[in-house]
């Protein structure tokens, strides 16, 4: 039926939960819900939440999210960074090469498509003359992807307010 953002006491975004377990919590008094959406009600006086908040605070260790080529992907949405293709052949690239001791780090790699990876070659972007779209960056976390994708999806907007680095 949907999914419900779960906000630590500080409003700072935990994870992502199904309906069912958001309402447990707001039911056991360890959550309150802060958005519902009112197209959908389980009976006629109790709207679904889709952003609640825990009235305890949690300690969440923190967890660097790994430089793979999947989350790269997800953080450049799947789209070249240089002409905006996207498509089934996306590659990664370097911003400064490797052949120039570039470094594989979220800051020096980004989504390219074949036809901008071949021409780029083994120069920067200003000797190729090719403008990055966005300038690449370590991601928040993984429930950022996560959000993101509900967002720009059409569904859940109301979670935009919340999830810090969301990108239009």
């Amino acid at each position: 039926m949907g999914q419900v953002l779960v906000l630590n006491a500080s409003y700072e975004p935990l994870n992502i939960t199904t309906w069912r377990r958001a309402m447990v919590m707001m039911i056991k008094g360890k959550a309150e819900s802060l958005e519902q959406d009112s197209s959908r009600k389980i009976r006629h006086d109790i709207m679904l939440p889709t952003v609640i908040r825990l009235r305890q605070f949690v300690r969440v260790p923190f967890r660097e999210l790994p430089l793979t080529r999947r989350n790269i992907l997800q953080r450049d949405n799947h789209c070249c960074q240089y002409c905006g293709y996207r498509g089934p052949k996306l590659s990664i690239d370097h911003v400064i090469p490797r052949s120039r001791g570039g470094e594989d780090t979220w800051e020096n790699v980004t989504t390219a498509c074949l036809g901008c990876n071949v021409s780029k070659g083994s120069r920067t972007p200003n000797e190729a003359r090719m403008k990055l779209n966005t300038q690449p960056r370590r991601p928040h976390s993984s429930l950022t992807f996560e959000a993101n994708r509900q967002i720009h999806a059409g569904r859940y907007t109301e979670w935009r307010k919340y999830v810090i680095g969301w990108n239009n």
